[in-house]
């Protein structure tokens, strides 16, 4: 079956996922989250891109970003993803692919989604049954709008600022939002399956 044009455009927000090939652990220790969040920060400097929002597992991750050029979008997955094989193999003295097939790209339109996106993607720890409170994990962005935790890889959700007039409120307005779980996040769980 071929695979399906992906929908590019300048200045546009995605739903970014990718997974382990066979669903192998991509991210063994702390040291792995930081190196990749480092090829995060390397890529956001040179292609302009902003990440809005994140969420790194074991075995896949999740990332919203907004490309200013959209031609730069498979450049930036490139990047990321065979610098962090390159160190994955390096590391642990593996060969072969590491990420399963090409990433998912889904295309934000709507405002309602950007948020909901978040919301899906921060609780993902907490439907996997790895912590109890979205708060506890430590590799998502939500601590950074919850708490106002420093996190260098992060631009403001240019939706962020209307939830409230001062930072407090906006984080208390944060947390109330992402802490409350929809029926449908674990139908989401099946259908955004990087596959």
């Amino acid at each position: 079956m071929p695979r399906t044009k992906r929908v590019i455009y300048d200045g546009a927000i995605y739903h970014i996922i990718n997974r382990g090939h066979n669903r192998q652990v991509l991210f063994c220790d702390s040291e792995d989250f930081i190196v990749f969040k480092e090829f995060i920060s390397f890529y956001a400097d040179k292609y302009q891109f902003k990440l809005y929002n994140y969420c790194l597992m074991s075995n896949h991750f999740h990332f919203i970003i907004r490309i200013d050029k959209g031609e730069y979008l498979s450049k930036i997955m490139q990047g990321i993803s065979q610098r962090y094989a390159g160190h994955y193999r390096k590391k642990y003295k593996g060969t072969g692919f590491l990420f399963q097939n090409r990433y998912k790209s889904i295309l934000i339109e709507r405002d309602e989604y950007l948020l909901e996106c978040a919301r899906y993607i921060e609780r993902n720890p907490v439907r996997a049954g790895i912590v109890k409170e979205v708060d506890e994990y430590l590799w998502s962005s939500y601590n950074y709008y919850a708490k106002g935790n420093r996190d260098a890889i992060i631009t403001n959700n240019v939706l962020y600022q209307e939830l409230g007039k001062n930072k407090l409120d906006r984080q208390k307005e944060y947390i109330s939002y992402i802490s409350e779980s929809r029926p449908y996040e674990e139908l989401l769980d099946k259908v955004l399956v990087a596959s």
